[in-house]
């Protein structure tokens, strides 16, 4: 397991490990991983959220990320890399609302905007993860804003809690898939916006006949009795953007 660079201080004396004296050997990260992460200058300069994060990081096991303004991940703890699943990589320097699932991307987008414009301070959001292995996952996430002395902000912090392992068995989110083709797929958004059959044919070049087809087929591929389960269902998945109308279709999930 690789931690970010900032993370290999030596916890047991308090000094700062030379990276280079110690070998990068699966014995090492694994030792590492066990070491309680120090918390980030920014957080111990907030007075305010010092001894509440220390409390989460050391005995709740949620997963921990600063931000830079720019949204880069500047460090993580060892709960946020067991969340990310195998395999496991250095995930300093990422894009963090990269590895959100499609269908909230732009939405938390504009919430980490919020935080970043003063708007707001703090938001929780209970959404769809998706990380490095593609595997996605349904939990809460809180994302707060810890200014620096001179005011501007310096870090935001994220902490990520999944659902319970009873309630993230029973989501049907599932991570990016070509399952639609683009005419399925405009059909499906069709369908979600209230066009009717005879509009929609003509829109799409295609028979009555034609629509009632494809309409037919996602229902089988869905396994869902009618138009409005087949809606319901598509957006559950994550088939459709958060926050988007009229309903589309990300590009994740459609064949070209």
């Amino acid at each position: 397991m690789l931690l970010v660079s900032n993370l290999n201080a030596d916890v047991r004396d308090g000094t700062q490990a030379d990276p280079l004296a110690r070998p990068n050997t699966p014995e090492t990260q694994v030792e590492q991983c066990r070491q309680p992460m120090p918390l980030h200058p920014a957080l111990v300069a907030a007075s305010e959220y010092g001894e509440l994060f220390l409390t989460i990081v050391e005995r709740t096991g949620v997963g921990l990320v600063l931000l830079s303004p720019q949204l880069r991940i500047q460090q993580t703890n060892a709960a946020f890399l067991e969340q990310c699943g195998q395999p496991r990589f250095d995930l300093q320097g990422f894009d963090f609302p990269e590895l959100l699932h499609p269908s909230v991307r732009q939405y938390m987008r504009r919430q980490f905007d919020r935080l970043l414009t003063g708007r707001s301070n703090r938001f929780v959001e209970h959404l769809a993860a998706l990380w490095a292995t593609r595997t996605a996952f349904t939990g809460a996430l809180t994302g707060m804003a810890v200014p620096s002395e001179a005011g501007p902000l310096k870090t935001i912090v994220v902490l990520v809690s999944p659902d319970k392992a009873e309630e993230d068995e029973r989501r049907v989110l599932i991570s990016p898939n070509k399952i639609l083709s683009e005419i399925n797929a405009k059909i499906l958004e069709g369908v979600a916006t209230g066009v009717p059959t005879v509009q929609l044919a003509a829109r799409l070049y295609l028979s009555r006949q034609g629509i009632e087809y494809h309409v037919s087929n996602m229902l089988r591929q869905f396994k869902v009795p009618n138009r409005a389960a087949l809606v319901s269902k598509a957006y559950s998945m994550g088939l459709f953007g958060v926050g988007s109308w009229p309903p589309k279709v990300l590009p994740e999930y459609v064949r070209r």
